[in-house]
């Protein structure tokens, strides 16, 4: 029993470290940047502070940027060195890791857009009064610290960047991440799996608080939260679960919880969650039913929330090769390409920052590259060497994250042609395998076929801006089908009925693939 639920944990916590690391290493390069290159003075001009304006100046910076909830660690610990107002800092941090360009494209191709447009106003509202009311109550708790020395103009100044990312990767901020982290192994002891299946109904008064309770030690990225949304609007969840969902689980964990008690102490840590619990619960009941679907059919259980339970029964046996290969098979499959090169950046990061803190003590590198550049005398160098303001450096670099964050979004989400071919291999892989008896192979390529249905949608309407009712019910059911073939597979069901629903689901994908393909055509 215990093996299970220890093993089970480590794989939560593997799977969240690996979607984070290219989070936690955009907040790395932000923090860079507005460290060495953008300056006190400047971060506060950018940010505002202890006024209405900055809030919003902060919820609309923290919309642009990509980032999670454990990539703003460093970026708000930044901030508060800058001196920006308390409440502007946790307005960024909550508003920060909701939402992305990846996320927001993916909730525009959900049934009811609106409703995604209408969080994002409700986050705004939600910043907005718990930020103003905070720094009404203690205002003026900013420190006031000294502005670093300035580092010459040039390749030093670029290698400053790189030199307090490294320190700061392996400064408290790790501690803090991995707070954040152990938020997921907890959950993962706590609930049994599968035990959120037939929670976060839309009669069910207790679905919000129920979902406040889950998803504050939660991690989830934003694309991560979406597709949980996604999956809570087509089984006819509760609204006001999905919200919280997105806030909290989106935007809080407790490494970042821990940040803010450490620094504004328990009593003002206490109002401030206060204030937020009553301003969002309060949003999340007042907009459950006018936003709720009411010509979805609820469904009797959901498999979004899967990701925060254990893994392993404790009951079962262990899986054929033991727990550390099964962990590695995992790994292996789910793990996306842009995660594994953040994971790998990251630990260059880090053994970087471990080289720098054992060379301190023989030789300090900010010393070497603070001291001032010796004029040359060539003039052909001074008139190509131009000094460029570091406010300036900085902005394009911010501008350069987020236009990198655009272009990712026609990576992520391919041309409906090369979307089909992914969905078509995952299609015969989840197939073959439910109708050979394979129940853990199936089990594990059905939700990969569900998101590849779904960055299809995203694909097509990222290009065309465009998603007909048409090609969203085909969509829709081959997403059926699939689901009722995961829940045949889980309950044993006859063979005789499994190879019925896999041919029902293999006509499904054959109809959605000539919609699409038909519009190509055209």
């Amino acid at each position: 029993m215990w093996e299970a639920i220890v093993w089970g944990t480590c794989l939560r916590i593997a799977q969240a470290s690996l979607q984070a690391a290219p989070f936690i290493f955009t907040g790395l390069c932000i923090m860079g940047l507005l460290h060495r290159l953008m300056g006190q003075q400047h971060t506060r001009w950018l940010f505002g502070s202890n006024s209405v304006a900055s809030l919003l100046q902060a919820w609309v910076i923290g919309l642009l940027l990509p980032g999670c909830s454990l990539g703003a660690i460093p970026i708000v610990k930044q901030l508060r060195r800058s001196g920006i107002a308390a409440g502007t800092i946790l307005a960024f941090a909550l508003s920060s890791p909701l939402f992305d360009p990846l996320s927001i494209l993916y909730g525009l191709t959900l049934s009811k857009p609106f409703t995604i447009v209408a969080f994002a106003l409700c986050s705004l509202v939600v910043v907005t009064i718990s930020g103003s009311l905070f720094d009404r109550m203690f205002p003026a708790i900013e420190p006031e610290l000294s502005e670093p020395p300035a580092t010459p103009h040039g390749i030093k100044r670029l290698l400053a960047i790189l030199v307090v990312m490294a320190r700061e990767s392996v400064s408290g901020t790790a501690g803090l991440i991995a707070i954040g982290l152990a938020g997921v192994g907890l959950l993962s002891v706590l609930l049994p799996p599968g035990s959120l299946q037939r929670t976060m109904a839309h009669d069910n008064p207790w679905s919000p608080l129920v979902m406040t309770a889950i998803a504050i030690p939660a991690y989830a990225t934003p694309m991560t939260a979406m597709g949980q949304l996604g999956s809570m609007f087509q089984h006819g969840n509760s609204i006001g679960a999905a919200f919280i969902l997105l806030v909290f689980g989106a935007g809080l964990n407790l490494g970042l919880l821990t940040w803010i008690v450490l620094n504004y102490g328990i009593k003002k840590s206490l109002v401030w969650m206060g204030l937020m619990l009553a301003i969002v619960l309060g949003l999340s009941y007042g907009i459950e039913r006018p936003l709720y679907p009411n010509e979805l059919e609820a469904a009797d259980h959901t498999h979004a929330f899967d990701t925060y339970c254990q893994p392993f029964l404790s009951s079962a046996s262990p899986p054929a090769g033991g727990y550390p290969s099964e962990i590695w098979r995992r790994v292996r499959l789910e793990t996306q390409p842009h995660e594994a090169a953040g994971a790998v950046i990251l630990f260059l990061m880090v053994t970087l920052g471990e080289f720098l803190a054992c060379l301190d003590r023989y030789w300090v590198i900010e010393t070497w590259l603070n001291r001032p550049t010796e004029p040359t005398a060539n003039p052909a160098r001074r008139t190509w060497d131009v000094t460029i303001p570091g406010p300036i450096l900085a902005g394009i670099g911010l501008a350069t994250i987020i236009a990198f964050s655009i272009v990712g979004c026609y990576a992520y989400y391919p041309t409906p042609h090369e979307t089909l071919d992914e969905l078509s291999l995952a299609k015969t892989e989840a197939l073959g395998a439910a109708l050979t008896g394979h129940r853990e192979h199936a089990l594990h390529w059905i939700p990969v076929c569900e998101s590849w249905n779904r960055r299809l949608q995203v694909g097509a309407y990222l290009r065309h801006w465009h998603l007909s009712d048409y090609h969203r019910m085909k969509a829709r059911v081959f997403r059926d089908r699939l689901e009722v073939l995961e829940h045949m597979i889980e309950n044993r069901d006859s063979d005789e009925e499994i190879r019925r629903q896999i041919s029902l689901t293999s006509r499904a994908f054959l109809r959605l693939a000539t919609a699409y393909r038909e519009e190509l055509s055209q």
